[in-house]
């Protein structure tokens, strides 16, 4: 059998790795750099789960990425699953496997959801790795993507949003360290609880002070909020949970340029003489704007829509409705 390290973080890990963790044997699918929060059970897309039965032979547990058997004394290797019936155009591997980008994707086709495009287009970008880099934010350990109650083309469209989510937040904050703010409001890309300099101060929660950040999670852009003090990063609502996001935006803004308007019930962007800053907005496409409420002694940032009741912000392993809130506006 092939020589088996310990997984570590900060390690380059080449192809025919083996590692364990935690007492169980990973084989390496995708060769990377470890990072804290890549664990192998945590990074489906990076390691395959193995098992050692009796007489050293290594087999991957029912359900893992290589059913087979490794024959001992060699180097661990990953099969690609039998694709669909009718192939995959001539390429083996399933979507989910395509390690490097062959397929060009233009701006204007990230600005549409999975479900609109056309067939053809999707198994181009599947077999051309067009969905890598969204794998690889979900194989960082940026949510379980392998949910029992998701289809295929459903975890699909989940990574096509996510990668083009990421790509776009990535050139709006290289276009502001490179040319400065466009407008009185700028959204930020950051991670692990950092929170970029001019961030705009939103509420505070046991005396530390919050902001405003928004992060992808099950197909929408959602609204929540940060703090250095949060060791797992952003922290947004959805479906009445408090959700932790490694990756997220922060708001960065001139507060002389922006104002806070009470509001109350179902918002009505007509009655506020102001326009709101949409921040976000749901899986079906409405926008979400950006408020924040009193809760006891805190103040929580959150989100705020036309077909919400009420604002709804994340607390207590929760999220919160507010029928009364303040809306920030463009002053």
């Amino acid at each position: 059998m092939s020589q088996v390290y310990e997984w570590e973080p900060g390690t380059p890990y080449g192809a025919g790795t083996v590692v364990v963790y935690q007492g169980v044997t990973y084989t390496i699918i995708q060769p990377h750099t470890s990072e804290p929060g890549w664990e192998p059970p945590n990074t489906p897309a990076l390691w395959g789960r193995m098992e050692e039965p009796v007489g050293g032979y290594q087999q991957q547990q029912q359900g893992g990425y290589n059913p087979g058997y490794i024959q001992p004394q060699s180097q661990p290797q990953y099969q690609s699953p039998p694709p669909p019936q009718g192939g995959y155009g001539g390429d083996e591997k399933a979507w989910d496997q395509h390690q490097d980008q062959q397929v060009e994707i233009h701006h204007e086709e990230r600005k549409k959801n999975w479900y609109d495009l056309d067939d053809h287009r999707k198994k181009q970008l599947e077999i051309g790795g067009g969905l890598v880099a969204g794998l690889a934010a979900i194989g960082a350990g940026y949510y379980a993507y392998h949910e029992h109650n998701k289809n295929e083309d459903e975890k699909k469209a989940l990574v096509w949003g996510l990668q083009n989510w990421l790509q776009e937040a990535e050139a709006r904050k290289r276009d502001f360290y490179e040319r400065g703010p466009s407008g009185p409001a700028t959204w930020i890309l950051s991670e692990g609880g950092q929170v970029p300099q001019n961030a705009l101060p939103a509420g505070q929660q046991n005396g530390e002070t919050l902001y405003v950040c928004r992060g992808f999670y099950e197909g929408g852009l959602q609204i929540g909020k940060v703090s250095p003090a949060f060791p797992k990063g952003a922290v947004v609502g959805y479906g009445f949970k408090e959700v932790s996001l490694p990756k997220y935006e922060v708001l960065v803004g001139d507060p002389r340029a922006l104002r806070w308007i009470d509001a109350r019930g179902r918002l009505n962007v007509q009655s506020l003489g102001a326009q709101p800053v949409e921040g976000g907005r749901e899986k079906d496409g409405t926008p979400l704007f950006v408020a924040r409420v009193q809760h006891g002694e805190h103040v929580i940032p959150g989100k705020v829509s036309e077909k919400l009741d009420a604002a709804l912000v994340p607390v207590g392993n929760t999220e919160v409705t507010q029928p009364e809130y303040r809306v920030l506006c463009y002053a």
